[in-house]
């Protein structure tokens, strides 16, 4: 639907991770909770932990089903970043910290285009791989204000691009799919999002209501 107009549009669902936020640079939060604890690592030697710790998480993100499972997830992600930097702290004290140190923020121009869009009237709603936490992120970044709906891919079990998160959006929203677009930076966001019969419009956010004539 990338000719659509204001009119023709009753949601938006958005993508998190690119699309609405970006990380703020962790590494120098992660060495002051480390310090913290009495232990002095350099920044390689952290970046490298988090890195590690990054790849575990993007294979197991769908795990964080509910509040149970998200903080047995949080304690695993934190082990495996202090594997890589300081095993001798313990993972479930320090899981609070490392959650604590990744901050994330609205990309530019992200809180004025949902602010026009949500002047146009339209809903929104956020269509995310990511596991329940992400709620409390967007929150975090002052963003879930402006959202009708937070699903991600472990509350559903279906991870982008199946087409199955999108209809839980919708279903919120109360909203058709041919009168909605979803905008995400992802080949699997354009394709999940046909699938369920969505428009697509890629990034940036920041011009989409431009794009749609608000």
């Amino acid at each position: 639907m990338p000719s659509s107009s204001g009119a023709d549009v009753d949601a938006v669902t958005i993508d998190a991770f690119g699309t609405l936020v970006e990380l703020e640079h962790p590494v120098g939060r992660l060495r002051a909770a480390i310090a913290e604890r009495g232990l002095e690592r350099d920044e390689k030697s952290v970046a490298a932990a988090f890195a590690a710790e990054v790849e575990y998480y993007l294979v197991h993100k769908g795990e964080g089903k509910d509040e149970a499972t998200l903080l047995d997830l949080r304690k695993r992600c934190a082990g495996v970043f202090l594997q890589g930097v300081a095993p001798e702290l313990d993972p479930e004290e320090f899981a609070p910290a490392f959650v604590g140190a990744l901050v994330f923020r609205p990309l530019d121009g992200v809180v004025e285009a949902l602010r026009r869009l949500r002047r146009a009237g339209i809903e929104l709603a956020c269509v995310t791989n990511w596991d329940v936490g992400i709620g409390e992120q967007l929150e975090r970044a002052g963003l879930a204000k402006y959202l009708s709906a937070v699903v991600s891919s472990a509350e559903t079990g279906a991870e982008k691009p199946d087409p199955r998160v999108f209809e839980e959006a919708l279903q919120r929203l109360g909203v058709q799919p041919e009168r909605a677009i979803h905008i995400g930076d992802d080949p699997a966001d354009q394709a999940g999002a046909l699938a369920a019969g969505l428009g697509f419009e890629p990034p940036p956010l920041a011009t989409l209501p431009a794009r749609l004539g608000l």
